[in-house]
């Protein structure tokens, strides 16, 4: 039954996998190319932490909600198929902005075509693969993080190093619209079965909301998720700009210096995370929340020791475990939200755990590193942002200890493939 149920089911986790890569490859274009749109555009460290968090999480986050639950009734590779054929749009409209207004609108409509992917993706996850593998697929799927954000690093610098930051956004976006089709072709929906049935009925939004709201565990992980996002989404937009200030690299070398971060520490951590959490969770649930709560931890003061270091080549080893560890959360955490709810109902449930992570992780998180470095700068220069980075390291703190207390509640929340 496990072999049936995961025929095709590669193919499906490998075209998931690059539309989550063009997902993150748009994302990480504003923060490689913020220095030549902060030139351009004339805008503040405030400003381009809007644009970065504010403008893209408020929809992106809201609107993940009613779309996953029209993907749960309609097909959810029909809209994630749709969506990516609106973010890459919107990313192809931000080239063509001549003021913030214009290109902050532009990241709403980024926003608003992203909400409909990653959550049904989940779920379409969910459909192919058994619950004893979902954890590795699942941090699989998750690789399009460093993977999207490292080539979206490298391709955002160099094709503005060599033409400039408006041609690149255009380059990337109508390369996403051009794979909508493809994917469309590749994936369909797997039918969820007899076990999904008796679930059927509850997949409306408010039910599924219900059901979670009783729940400890939904509380615990989103806010813990939450907490970690928030500092760590931060220094994903921030760290480019950090390193050109701090260490007076150029475009492209920033470029390659974060990427290689990237690829190796965050799919380390990722692939790391999702295999241990199959290993260990398979015997008690509480490892899904502990095995983050222990990564969200240590990397508080690695990161620290990261970003103070005066060397650039001591901080690029100092951060590369850092990054693993803080990516370590996706496949136990994205697991155990699968496993609050019936199978019909999971891309609601994701959705609404994405509401609460991305909405304060997303929105709060870049905004208030660079409002902090705004504030310091008066004070502290180009060092400014090390400091708001290093301040902010608090966050794993406060992850760290939410996850704990949700590995204390996860196995009794926790829901069998029967529902």
């Amino acid at each position: 039954m496990t072999a049936k149920r995961n025929d095709g089911a590669g193919l499906v986790l490998a075209m998931l996998l690059v539309v989550y890569i063009f997902n993150f490859l748009d994302r990480m274009l504003l923060s490689i190319l913020a220095a030549p749109i902060q030139a351009d555009l004339e805008l503040s460290d405030g400003q381009m932490g809007l644009l970065g968090g504010l403008a893209f999480a408020v929809l992106y986050s809201t609107l993940a909600v009613p779309l996953s639950a029209l993907a749960d009734r309609t097909g959810r590779v029909r809209v994630i198929m749709w969506s990516l054929v609106i973010w890459s749009g919107f990313t192809a409209l931000c080239g063509m902005a001549q003021n913030f207004w214009q290109i902050f609108l532009a990241r709403l409509g980024v926003g608003v075509g992203e909400a409909g992917g990653v959550a049904p993706s989940y779920a379409v996850i969910g459909e192919w693969f058994s619950p004893e593998r979902r954890a590795t697929a699942l941090a699989i799927y998750s690789l399009g993080i460093p993977l999207g954000s490292a080539f979206g690093l490298l391709a955002g610098g160099y094709i503005a190093q060599e033409v400039n930051w408006r041609v690149a956004f255009v380059v990337v976006g109508l390369a996403g619209v051009a794979f909508a089709p493809v994917f469309r072709l590749m994936v369909r929906d797997r039918p969820l079965g007899a076990a999904a049935a008796p679930n059927a009925a509850t997949a409306s939004l408010a039910a599924t909301f219900g059901l979670l709201a009783r729940k400890p565990s939904f509380w615990l992980l989103s806010f813990g998720a939450a907490a970690g996002s928030s500092i760590g989404y931060g220094i994903s937009f921030w760290l480019p700009s950090f390193v050109q200030r701090s260490f007076g690299l150029g475009l492209f070398d920033t470029a390659l210096f974060i990427a290689g971060i990237l690829l190796i520490g965050g799919t380390t951590g990722i692939l790391l995370g999702g295999r241990l959490a199959d290993r260990l969770g398979t015997a008690n649930r509480s490892w899904y929340a502990w095995l983050p709560a222990f990564a969200y931890l240590a990397s508080a003061p690695l990161w620290a020791l990261g970003v103070s270091s005066s060397s650039l080549a001591m901080g690029f080893v100092l951060m590369l475990v850092p990054q693993g560890l803080s990516s370590l959360w996706l496949g136990p955490v994205l697991t155990s939200v699968q496993h609050l709810a019936g199978p019909a109902e999971r891309a609601t449930a994701s959705a609404l755990f994405l509401l609460i992570n991305n909405l304060i992780g997303l929105a709060a998180g870049i905004y208030a590193l660079g409002a902090l470095s705004d504030v310091l700068r008066p004070a502290y220069g180009e060092e400014s942002l090390r400091l708001a980075i290093v301040w902010g390291l608090s966050l794993y703190v406060l992850a760290g200890g939410l996850m704990v207390l949700a590995g204390r509640t996860l196995r009794r929340d926790w829901v069998g493939e029967g529902g």
